[in-house]
């Protein structure tokens, strides 16, 4: 009997699991090709995002460093927000910042992200949001490489790469 419990419990922690990695596929607001300003509740982000992409994009989480699916990885493709679909970097921008999270030195396009004062974590810091849905990115900070200056620390969970 104790079996039988044990194994239906491997089988229902599988589920989430599943669900995360079907987060984005079941979004029906993410686009690679709209670029409409979205405006849509949080409990409705809540229902469709996986619930640590939610806790990044709209709880301003951070993902462990290290961790992340993008470490030292560079492909070619679009990095977009992994809750809308918008476009916002490419991999030739990116590089080993040695923070552990995904570094860029440019957006794609500037009017692909907004930043804004982010007066947490008992520091003054520029917050990166995507400017399409509003999702937490990561921050930007003025240590990055020629030639901007800039480093876009995004966490890995908040992009996809693709086309």
């Amino acid at each position: 009997m104790a079996l039988l419990f044990g194994a239906c419990g491997t089988i229902t922690g599988q589920e989430p699991a599943r669900e995360q990695e079907q987060g984005v596929r079941a979004n029906p607001f993410y686009s690679t090709t709209d670029t409409t300003t979205l405006n849509v509740p949080l409990a409705e982000w809540q229902r469709i995002l996986s619930p640590q992409l939610y806790h990044v994009a709209f709880e301003k989480g951070t993902e462990r460093p290290f961790t992340g699916k993008f470490e030292g990885e560079v492909k070619d493709g679009v990095f977009r927000c992994a809750v809308c679909g918008s476009a916002l970097f490419d991999p030739k921008t990116k590089f080993e910042s040695g923070t552990g999270w995904p570094s860029f030195y440019a957006p794609l396009a500037a009017d692909r992200i907004q930043d804004r004062i982010d007066p947490g974590h008992g520091m003054i810091r520029d917050e990166v949001l995507c400017a399409r849905c509003g999702a937490h990115l990561g921050h930007v900070f003025e240590d990055g490489p020629k030639p901007t200056g800039l480093r876009y620390c995004i966490n890995a969970v908040s992009l996809d790469l693709g086309e």
